[in-house]
């Protein structure tokens, strides 16, 4: 958990596509139903893919 929010994927920043592969990946998750987002890491430089963590 980062921040508050579940990390479901990492994706390398350096690679030949860039953020392509999470926003598909993330694409993929929201047509599921699932609330995510891609985020980028600075520090590891990747692509996060989370969900965040609903608080009741």
């Amino acid at each position: 958990m980062v921040n508050g929010r579940t990390v479901l994927e990492r994706f390398p920043a350096g690679g030949p596509r860039g953020s392509w592969p999470a926003e598909e990946f993330a694409h993929a998750r929201r047509q599921e139903g699932q609330h995510v987002e891609v985020v980028m890491d600075l520090t590891s430089d990747t692509f996060l893919v989370v969900v965040r963590e609903l608080v009741e």
